[in-house]
């Protein structure tokens, strides 16, 4: 890819792989362990290769693993996949004013590679898109290396669970670190009341709709603090839009 060797030589790519660095150990854990969980569950290498190249979403990976074992249809499959990463229509239509002026096919590129914690301290580092060439630049050399040193954190450590199989017990819950990375990403971009609201009505909602099926309980707790997101943005003091 022509342009990270391109956004390599800008000083930007190599802040965002500065941030990104702590949060490559948690994203490893996760990626190890998702490997483990695709051979442990009888899929072949093969397959679990092909996954992890092509898929590249651990939670989805997670959530069609057993479905897929257990010869659910294809539809099923796609349906949780798509439920479990829907926050990612989030993600692209926030993300739409920094990228649209590039080719498709860059992009395409862009939205395959950004993943949760390359988006979170991307938008902590610009919470406004760029208008001048020289910004656009900086924009795309940093996400870029955000999502590098994701990308490669979490392509190596699967590929090492793969080969690794059943000499990982699942019983050591390296998962759980990858979450833990997550909620401290939350923690930091939660900096004024009415994202600390969302992010506790999405969390609430989220437990609340547990027992629905296909994951779907991930969908209403986006509906649900987006909705009241939207509602209370004309509604709430100025106070509770500025960060603390």
């Amino acid at each position: 890819m022509f342009f990270l060797r391109e956004n390599h030589a800008h000083p930007a790519f190599r802040e965002g792989a500065r941030g990104m660095l702590p949060m490559a150990t948690g994203i490893a854990a996760w990626g190890l362990m998702t490997g483990v969980a695709m051979v442990k569950s009888g899929m072949s290498v093969v397959e679990a290769l092909a996954m992890t190249l092509f898929v590249y979403a651990g939670s989805s990976q997670l959530a069609a693993i057993p479905l897929i074992v257990a010869g659910a249809p294809f539809w099923v499959v796609l349906a949780t996949g798509f439920c479990v990463n829907l926050r990612f229509v989030v993600f692209s239509l926030h993300l739409r004013a920094y990228l649209m002026h590039m080719p498709r096919w860059r992009r395409l590129v862009n939205g395959y590679l950004t993943a949760d914690m390359s988006y979170a301290l991307f938008t902590r580092r610009f919470p406004a898109p760029g208008t001048t060439p020289a910004e656009r630049r900086e924009e795309e050399a940093f996400l870029s290396g955000n999502y590098f040193v994701s990308w490669a954190s979490w392509i190596s450590a699967s590929l090492a669970g793969i080969a690794l199989g059943n000499l990982v017990p699942t019983s050591w819950g390296l998962g759980f670190a990858g979450v833990l990375c997550l909620v401290a990403i939350l923690c930091t971009l939660a900096n004024t009341p009415l994202r600390r609201l969302s992010a506790a009505l999405a969390g609430a909602a989220a437990v609340a709709a547990y027992a629905l099926p296909l994951k779907l309980n991930i969908v209403v707790a986006i509906l649900v603090a987006v909705g009241a997101s939207f509602w209370l943005e004309r509604r709430a003091p100025q106070t509770w839009r500025r960060a603390a």
